[in-house]
């Protein structure tokens, strides 16, 4: 009888433990993603344009994390309509820099990321330009993967611009059917950076305008 209330009580303190470690684990998890959620909107609110580079090099597994990063953004139709050109040759960085007036930081960077829309996997007829937005989506991923790496990168516009577009085409020798949509200068950040705060509530509307 003695054996049987015992084996009864530790089989109710083996139940208590559990459900204690559960919603320790719980809790845990709960913690863990209000962190994840903190640290991704803190990466976006420190993003900034970074124009100027250390001599330090770019880590390859850093380079793939950043090409990671922008082909896990949203495409339409799942199409993922894009091609990236990871540029580090110094002289085809400084041919970059003297041809696109946009581009001038490029020559001082440790490499750069063409991000470029593949035709034959964009859409056909009237949603072939949904290229842009998957294209840009793919870059803003890229842009807050090298921010939450230490990184520092900027955006310069290429295509819908036709002699900036022409003349990429020409240097990186990209075939028709391929449209680079910007260049992506890459490198540790030369100083600190102060990210600008764009936040204005003037530009919400809710319902209507």
């Amino acid at each position: 009888m003695i054996s049987k209330i015992l084996n009864v009580g530790l089989a109710i303190v083996v139940v208590i433990l559990a459900l204690e470690l559960s919603q320790a684990k719980r809790a845990n998890s709960d913690l863990q993603n209000a962190t994840d959620a903190t640290s991704t909107l803190n990466v976006i609110a420190q993003r900034s344009s970074i124009r100027a580079y250390s001599d330090q090099p770019v880590e390859d597994e850093k380079v793939t994390e950043l090409l990671r990063a922008a082909m896990a953004a949203p495409t339409a139709r799942d199409c993922r309509p894009w091609a990236f050109i990871v540029i580090k040759d110094s002289t085809l960085l400084k041919t970059i820099a003297d041809s696109l007036p946009n581009s001038k930081m490029a020559a001082k960077a440790r490499l750069a990321i063409a991000v470029c829309g593949d035709m034959t996997k964009a859409m056909k007829g009237g949603g072939r330009d949904f290229w842009i937005q998957d294209a840009s989506a793919a870059t803003e991923n890229l842009l807050l993967a090298a921010t939450a790496q230490g990184l520092g990168a900027v955006w310069t516009g290429i295509f819908p611009n036709e002699e900036r577009t022409a003349i990429t085409q020409r240097i990186l020798n990209l075939p028709e059917h391929i449209i680079p949509l910007n260049i992506i200068p890459v490198g540790y950040p030369a100083g600190e950076a102060t990210p600008k705060d764009k936040w204005n509530p003037e530009n919400i509307h809710y319902d209507r305008w």
